[in-house]
């Protein structure tokens, strides 16, 4: 077994994360160097624009990468563990026992043909060695838990509304009692009460279970309401990560600040929404020294050349030269 922390330390610990993908036989970096930890019962949001990273970030903790993707450096420990993301046959008895995914489309991810009782009690049996009667009375029970009566569990995917089918994948990712849950945007396709109604239920059972999670979202409201941290990633990488009232209060990166400016608050009135100019790059298009330079309002020439360190400040960290050690003169 590969130690990579002592026990004390954080249940989840990413170092150097790196993935890229296969396109048209070139090998295309997606993730650079992603470095984070995760306590027990922290909640951590990961937000960015699309393409920012997010979803391949949490799909390779997961070991659930695309067949075009490899893990092309760094390694993920869980509880002090090497885990093994890139063998999809050595990481299976660590999914659901020890990390779990709530997927984005509840409809794509059940399976059309079985009750939904049936699918929160086979990976009991699979990973947690249950009967069938003692998996059913399992999955009665977590149908219960996330506000499903349990005669509902006779039901087919198709037969529940979007709510419903949302609850019925936390059930799922539940089932096995997993220490770390994975949320893929899990509110996307759910109208407003709805999505009140599921950031309520994850709130709950994060304090119930001493869940930690790992929430990926476009909606910054969301952070507010369910996190504890906020990564905000840009072109693969981590360009921000703090406590989420920093992160609000005092952005420090560029993007960061632009990111919530462009989210209406009513209670600032009749404020003027901030659009970011021109497009998040692509994995073929990646601008040189710091992939935002292009977009960024305090690009300076170093921001051309040199890719910035994700350095500490305060409670958090920031990648940009802007909070470099670098003396401004150096800069330009």
């Amino acid at each position: 077994m590969n130690i990579c922390q002592k026990s004390t330390d954080p249940i989840l610990s990413v170092q150097g994360l790196s993935v890229d993908y296969s396109v048209k036989g070139a090998s295309l970096p997606a993730i650079r160097k992603a470095s984070f930890e995760l306590r027990a019962g922290e909640a951590v949001a990961l937000v960015g624009e699309s393409g920012s990273g997010k979803t391949t970030t949490a799909m390779a903790i997961a070991g659930l990468l695309s067949p075009n993707a490899r893990v092309s450096g760094g390694q993920v420990c869980y509880r002090g563990a090497r885990l093994p993301i890139d063998d999809d046959a050595a990481m299976r008895p660590h999914r659901w026992k020890e990390t779990s995914v709530i997927f984005q489309g509840a409809m794509n991810a059940l399976n059309p043909v079985h009750r939904i009782v049936k699918q929160i009690a086979e990976p009991c049996m699979l990973k947690l060695g249950m009967s069938r009667e003692e998996a059913t009375a399992r999955a009665r029970e977590l149908l219960e838990l996330v506000g499903i009566p349990a005669d509902r569990g006779s039901a087919y995917p198709h037969e529940l509304s979007g709510g419903m089918r949302q609850r019925v994948m936390i059930a799922m990712a539940l089932a096995c009692r997993p220490s770390i849950i994975i949320g893929d945007e899990p509110t996307t396709a759910l109208d407003v009460i709805n999505q009140a109604q599921i950031l309520k239920l994850l709130v709950k059972l994060r304090s119930k279970f001493n869940l930690a999670l790992i929430l990926i979202t476009h909606d910054l409201s969301v952070v507010a309401e369910t996190c504890d941290r906020v990564m905000i990633m840009y072109a693969g990488g981590i360009v921000e990560d703090g406590p989420v009232a920093d992160i609000f209060n005092a952005p420090k990166h560029p993007y960061t600040r632009l990111l919530i400016e462009s989210i209406p608050d009513p209670a600032k009135g009749k404020r003027v929404l901030c659009a970011i100019p021109g497009d998040p790059p692509t994995l073929l298009r990646r601008p040189s020294g710091c992939a935002f330079h292009t977009r960024c309002p305090s690009a300076m020439p170093i921001c051309t050349t040199q890719v910035p360190e994700l350095d500490e400040r305060g409670q958090g960290r920031v990648a940009c030269h802007l909070h470099s050690s670098l003396t401004h003169a150096d800069k330009v």
